[in-house]
């Protein structure tokens, strides 16, 4: 193999990471569907021959974690000597690397001289794969009414997806084929890319010193990961958090971790975590993986460090079978984000025991899966949003207000472009939520609300969310953050409460109000400045000032 120089592998390492995030900008602006184009839920990135993650765009943390267990079982069935010219690999199986139905992940080869030195991946959040519900079916009780499972397989691209027989079977499955293979085409474009970025660098550099600096680029994360664990504090910490219900009773779903970090390395056990439940809230092993490490990174390491498969080789983790971090099949998954959020929030707290300084409260930290659908005359319409929340506050900085949770990352769907796609709802309001967060030297982001109003008899209604019953909680004497709530104002004055996993009618005339709750304060608020209070104040997002109850406590 050539030798590595520093000059070669800085221009290499930095091409790759370049390409991985021209794939996603390819992968966003090739979609067809509001939830891929305007909400940006999905991802990209290469590849290594062995199945490990090089370099990734940045844009869901969540999907690409543990992107190389998902190829990786790909490979177990079609090893890479087996491939060919023309072949892709695609996996959406929660039970062998995947992580829910609607989280497709496509491989493309990329051969150079007849072998292969790498994959380009993408992986897209499909607005409809089938299934008993459109969009998203939060009754199913098992993973097969969830929708289309692609077990890790092998397809030839101009026999089975251009026109051919995959194709077909997709497009005959699916609510909405022109979006959904729309998306499908969007995922091969960006993979398209990548393929022609790494065979560009093995031209000019040839494909052994390609490949070294794909090795090097995770020996580096590597190093780095296990310098800056070195540097934490030994011992072992818990932490605990839970989901409100299973939908089915008000029994919380408590997820429950040990971290013990040692001289380089972390070991993350989830022992005396609940067991699997009976409906969606069920959490594949490949998505609590991917959330404790993201925690670990978030909290442990500099942002600087490339997130690769090198980064997580300094980290064991241990789920017990069966649990609702790791379930055994047929179970249903289709809300994995939200118990994936405990895992992350379990872990958060556990690590604020030994760097109080370098983690954050509690936020609302829940994917709120929001659908409306409509069958007309010209076939089904579905919309899906996910809604974010506030951040919990940080010993130095305030929550971010109304953005998406940390593991997930979606963008805002614009109202402008929801008025062009669809023609049964509009967006009524959409603001800021004020006195959302808690309060704290250091307050929580704000929350928000949002209304639509229905213009068509006939329409559905299902979400799922979380926080309805167990508000985020703060840090070092940090304020609560709000709970939230989803209420439908129907068109004969009556106000209907819903649950946070619910499915509905709606008619024509009525309007939804979803409010996603704030963040957690950090610290006590006698320690906030007067400034901030001030701005607060001044902004609309505080109704109160917190100084007024302290002078009268004082009197």
């Amino acid at each position: 193999m050539s030798q590595l120089g520093p000059i070669d592998y800085a221009v290499i390492s930095q091409a790759l990471i370049a390409s991985a995030r021209e794939m996603g900008v390819k992968l966003i602006r090739s979609a067809y569907s509001t939830i891929l184009r305007e909400a940006r839920d999905g991802s990209a990135g290469l590849m290594d021959r062995c199945g490990n993650t090089v370099a990734q765009a940045e844009l869901i943390p969540m999907q690409l974690g543990p992107i190389g267990e998902t190829l990786r079982a790909c490979l177990r069935r079609h090893p890479v000597e087996t491939l060919k010219e023309g072949d892709f690999l695609i996996n959406n199986d929660p039970f062998e690397g995947g992580q829910h139905i609607p989280d497709v992940f496509i491989f493309t080869p990329i051969f150079v001289a007849g072998r292969v030195v790498g994959f380009g991946a993408s992986v897209a959040h499909h607005l409809d794969l089938g299934g008993g519900a459109p969009g998203l079916n939060i009754h199913a009780s098992d993973v097969y009414q969830e929708g289309l499972r692609f077990p890790p397989s092998k397809y030839d691209f101009q026999r089975d997806w251009n026109g051919g027989s995959f194709e077909r079977l997709v497009t005959a499955n699916v609510r909405v084929p022109d979006l959904t293979i729309g998306d499908f085409n969007a995922q091969f474009a960006a993979n398209a890319i990548g393929v022609m970025r790494v065979k560009q660098l093995c031209e000019r550099y040839g494909t052994d010193k390609v490949e070294a600096a794909m090795k090097e680029m995770q020996d580096y994360s590597e190093r780095r990961v296990r310098a800056a664990i070195a540097q934490a504090p030994k011992g072992t910490f818990y932490g605990e958090d839970a989901v409100d219900d299973d939908g089915l009773t008000d029994e919380p779903l408590v997820v429950k971790a040990k971290v013990t970090i040692s001289e380089d390395s972390v070991e993350i056990d989830f022992e005396g975590t609940c067991g699997q439940v009976k409906r969606n809230l069920n959490c594949p092993y490949s998505s609590t993986l991917s959330a404790a490490l993201s925690c670990v990174k978030s909290v442990l390491t500099s942002p600087d460090i490339p997130y690769n498969e090198g980064m997580a080789r300094p980290i064991t983790i241990k789920v017990p079978y069966g649990s609702l971090l790791n379930p055994r099949p047929p179970a249903p998954v289709r809300a994995r984000m939200i118990p994936a959020y405990r895992v992350f929030n379990a872990v958060m707290k556990a690590m604020a025991q030994a760097l109080p300084d370098k983690v954050i409260a509690t936020g609302f930290d829940c994917t709120t899966a929001f659908c409306l659908s409509h069958l007309g005359e010209k076939g089904y319409s579905v919309y899906l949003e996910i809604f974010g929340g506030g951040y919990g506050a940080s010993r130095g900085a305030d929550g971010c207000d109304a953005v998406d949770s940390p593991l997930s990352n979606c963008s805002n769907a614009p109202v402008e472009s929801l008025d062009i796609d669809y023609d049964f709802f509009r967006i009524v309001g959409y603001e800021l939520a004020p006195d959302s967060f808690g309060l704290g030297a250091r307050r929580g982001g704000a929350g928000f609300t949002r209304r639509c109003e229905i213009l068509r008899d006939d329409v559905q209604l299902a979400i799922y969310s979380d926080r309805f019953r167990l508000a985020p909680e703060g840090l070092l004497g940090g304020e609560p953050g709000q709970r939230g709530y989803c209420r439908v104002h129907r068109a004969n004055g009556t106000i209907e409460e819903l649950k946070s996993k619910a499915a509905i009618d709606l008619a024509k005339g009525d309007i939804v109000e979803m409010f996603v709750g704030g963040g957690a304060g950090f610290g006590r608020v006698e320690e906030r400045p007067d400034a901030m209070i001030d701005r607060d104040l001044a902004d609309g997002l505080l109704s109160r000032d917190p100084r007024a109850a302290r002078k009268l406590a004082a009197e």
